[in-house]
């Protein structure tokens, strides 16, 4: 059995604003990737997020695009399993009037990874969340949420 998820949210703004921060580092930076993200997620490029919960709390990951289709899809790779394998995620973007339906979904994990699964299905629940509250009121959920709560082993 294949494990995969898929996670989503509505945004009362216009999708192209949803879809630019994620797109764009320097937005992506201010309520997910806490640490940076080194630059725009263009299809073919490698970009490493990085996330900064404080001391001993530090954790880079390249990211590799595969796919990325303005104001509708994000598709990368990254390493997420205990076993250093990637995984496939997809982001997609869906206009519904002046609101944007966003949707992450994760999939490639092997049978022995389902904690960390659902880990990470928290963590973008937890994105998805935050973007929202980023684009819609400016506001950084992530600042602070998890400092002490975990530690770089964890992933």
């Amino acid at each position: 059995m294949e494990l995969k998820f898929q996670v989503f949210t509505r945004i009362q703004k216009p999708v192209a604003e949803v879809f630019d921060a994620v797109y764009n580092p320097e937005k992506l930076s201010g309520y997910f990737t806490n640490g940076g993200a080194s630059a725009p997620l263009d299809e073919g490029s490698v970009v490493e997020w990085s996330f900064d919960d404080g001391p001993d709390q530090q954790i880079t990951f390249p990211v590799t695009v595969a796919e990325m289709v303005k104001n509708e899809r994000i598709v990368f790779f990254w390493q997420s399993t205990s076993a250093g394998e990637n995984t496939r995620v997809e982001m997609t973007f869906e206009a519904d009037g002046d609101t944007t339906i966003v949707r992450v979904a994760e999939s490639g994990w092997p049978e022995s990874d389902l904690e960390r699964s659902y880990s990470n299905c928290q963590g973008w629940a937890q994105m998805t969340s935050a973007l929202k509250a980023y684009v819609e009121y400016g506001i950084n959920l992530r600042k602070g949420a998890f400092e002490g709560l975990w530690s770089p082993s964890d992933h």
